[in-house]
């Protein structure tokens, strides 16, 4: 597309100028006070696109944007946001998909039906004995949003350390802090990074390395559903899955964390 789309926390995109932008604030609550503070900085310079993407109606965050859009998904009742994070990629991908002007979104008509697979399958039990021993659960794959965003939930949900190895640096350094009881899931592995990671993680390491992927590959694999240029949402459901078990097996209560909040860091007023 002719266009240019940026995504970074508020407080640095509170830096920039912004002034021929378009600004999208995603927060789920509406009172994250980052957000909000960007938001009301923006209206006091001017800025007329300045838009909110919430999960409630009538929020400080709202009072401050020209126009909010409010999730259809319903409240997070545990901790970890799941559904709202998946509404949220949906929406601002059927908007760039209306300004390339490409149509329908491919795949959309099935596509929940893929989510509900991906979100129910069994697990092989010989990965989730492995990642609840784990020291450091890992994630390799695309930067796209799914392996960083597991990287995240494995915190919320596992109370397990994490890591994302962008590109190559799971195979370029980390090895050196690994451990043999530690677990790689790589998400869509690279075809051409197959064999590197074989030969530093599994036979350098010794750790096992586990891949979501929709096809057959060297490592023990989670296979997934295709779903063309939407497979993000179905790897992404597929990682909750391994998740939840993995918290399930550890006999972790999942909608009560220990430290984490709903709201990280709310605006008051």
């Amino acid at each position: 597309m002719d266009i240019s789309i940026f995504t970074a926390g508020s407080r640095q995109s509170a830096q920039y100028d912004l002034s021929k932008f378009a600004v999208f604030c995603a927060s789920n609550s509406g009172r994250t006070k980052e957000v909000v503070l960007l938001a009301k900085k923006l209206a006091e310079q001017g800025n007329e696109h300045c838009y909110a993407l919430t999960a409630n109606e009538g929020t400080m965050l709202a009072d401050v944007c020209k126009k909010t859009f409010v999730l259809k998904c319903g409240w997070e009742q545990a901790v970890a946001a799941t559904k709202s994070v998946v509404e949220q990629a949906m929406f601002y991908e059927s908007m760039l998909w209306h300004i390339a002007k490409k149509g329908a979104m491919p795949a959309a008509s099935d596509l929940a039906e893929k989510v509900e697979e991906a979100l129910t399958m069994a697990i092989d039990s010989s990965i989730i004995e492995a990642a609840a021993k784990a020291g450091t659960i890992y994630f390799a794959g695309y930067n796209d949003g799914v392996a960083e965003e597991l990287r995240l939930k494995t915190n919320e949900i596992t109370r397990k350390k994490s890591d994302f190895l962008e590109g190559t640096y799971a195979v370029h350094g980390i090895e050196e802090v690994m451990d043999k009881n530690d677990i790689v899931f790589v998400v869509d592995p690279i075809d051409d990074e197959i064999d590197k990671f074989q030969e530093v993680l599994v036979k350098g390491v010794g750790l096992k390395v586990v891949a979501l992927a929709n096809r057959d590959t060297p490592f023990t694999t989670i296979r997934v559903p295709k779903a063309g240029e939407l497979s993000q949402h179905v790897y992404l459901c597929a990682g909750w899955n391994v998740l939840v078990e993995i918290g399930l097996a550890l006999g972790i209560n999942l909608d009560k964390p220990e430290r984490a909040r709903k709201v990280g860091n709310e605006l008051i007023v």
